[in-house]
């Protein structure tokens, strides 16, 4: 199900980066970027995983939060200077580690945001987020 039709934005705590716009690819799952991903293609390669076989790369990537520990700053900065990257991070509840490859790779980042961002947002919708102002909206 699409969002409502009136629901244009949503908002919640300032995150840190340029503000950017793309298309949205969402994951009702943990994101860990070392044991999640194939290293090579930047494709999901966990069994099981909501985007197996899918790539975040070129856009913003909205998922619940991060798992495991600190592979995932140095795995950021790596898909990023190879181009397979997201445009930006975006979700529930974020973490420092995730935070800390963010910033390193040079990803806009963005968390907290109400009403429930994974109730809202599908993928393929054409949004922007604006770190400085802590909102999410739709083009």
């Amino acid at each position: 199900m699409k969002h409502s039709v009136s629901l244009r934005q949503l908002s919640g705590g300032r995150g840190v980066g340029a503000a950017i716009e793309g298309v949205a690819i969402v994951s009702h799952q943990g994101f860990n970027a070392r044991y999640d991903l194939d290293p090579v293609h930047g494709t999901f390669s966990r069994p099981g995983h909501d985007l197996e076989g899918q790539s975040f790369a070129n856009r913003i990537y909205c998922f619940r939060t991060p798992k495991g520990g600190i592979a995932t700053s140095w795995a950021l900065l790596d898909l990023k200077r190879r181009g397979l990257a997201p445009l930006g991070l975006v979700c529930v509840r974020m973490n420092p580690i995730v935070a800390q490859g963010a910033v390193l790779a040079g990803l806009p980042i963005l968390d907290g945001l109400q009403p429930d961002l994974l109730e809202q947002v599908r993928t393929g919708d054409a949004v922007r987020i604006d770190p400085a102002s802590g909102t999410l909206t739709w083009l």
